[in-house]
């Protein structure tokens, strides 16, 4: 057999390619009033600026329940889990007290994708693949390491109140001043979300979004992903320009953010997420 990769639904990958690939995904949730909801499998219409929506990670047991079920599907090969930056969810944390316990732990791999979204997504990807070809253990694990380290990630956002609220970000947004007239632009940094600069208006936030993501990918091709939240018009025209801009650049993928992130990010984010030298 091969080994089976793992991630969590924050991870944001379309499902026909998760499929493809056979890499299993384990549902984070959001809170809705008394109702909890499984990302990816429950639907439900969420209202993303309301203060009594919130999110939380998978529990140990959920990700135990996944883990052993890679691991029989690998047929003891192992299994490569990976997951969102532990400075924004309990996720990473859950799985390692999930992997504690267990009789095959030394067979089971965890990384912290020091990202979110398809800043997650793109290092499961070179995971997936490795292991697709047959790669051992060390060999998938050590690509999605090298492969997140390598991320960079980077996202405008039309107001940071939510993101506050939720304790993603620092109180330094007071930096931005108002953000009536300001439109901030975020990048992750080993792991953890940060206010990066910021612009008057929406398109010269995407302006400088989009050479952000240019200079992070260098000139030796890379894997782009693009991901937004009601704002697929704005993801395409970014996805068409950085096609462009990027030399060499190995895959476009565009998705929308996940409910667990959209209740952080807001109706309009739009993130361009790098990983250069590709996920092949």
């Amino acid at each position: 057999m091969t080994v089976v990769v793992v991630t969590d639904s924050s991870a944001s990958l379309p499902a026909d390619l998760i499929a493809d690939l056979g890499v299993l995904a384990v549902p984070l949730h959001v809170l809705v009033d008394d109702r909890e909801i499984r990302e990816g499998i429950d639907d439900c219409d969420i209202d993303y600026g309301s203060s009594q929506v919130t999110t939380s990670a998978a529990s140990p047991g959920d990700l135990r329940a996944v883990y052993e079920r890679a691991l029989e599907l690998s047929d003891g090969d192992g299994v490569v889990a990976v997951h969102i930056s532990r400075q924004l969810s309990g996720t990473w944390e859950a799985g390692r007290q999930a992997v504690r316990d267990m009789d095959a732990a030394h067979r089971i791999r965890l990384v912290d994708s020091l990202s979110a979204g398809l800043g997650t997504g793109l290092p499961v990807l070179a995971a997936a693949r490795r292991a697709r070809s047959g790669e051992p253990l060390d060999v998938v694990y050590d690509s999605a390491v090298a492969a997140a380290s390598r991320g960079r990630a980077f996202i405008v956002v039309n107001r940071t109140e939510q993101l506050r609220r939720g304790g993603r970000l620092s109180s330094a947004a007071a930096f931005f001043g108002s953000e009536l007239v300001t439109k901030p632009i975020l990048q992750i940094v080993d792991g953890r979300l940060e206010l990066r600069e910021k612009a008057r208006t929406r398109s010269k936030a995407f302006t400088k979004l989009i050479a952000a993501a240019v200079d992070a990918a260098g000139d030796d091709g890379a894997a782009v992903a693009v991901q937004h939240l009601g704002a697929a018009d704005a993801a395409n025209t970014i996805a068409g320009q950085l096609r462009d801009l990027i030399p060499g650049i190995r895959e476009v993928i565009i998705n929308e953010f996940g409910p667990t992130l959209g209740v952080h990010l807001g109706v309009g984010a739009v993130g361009a997420l790098v990983v250069p030298g590709g996920c092949g």
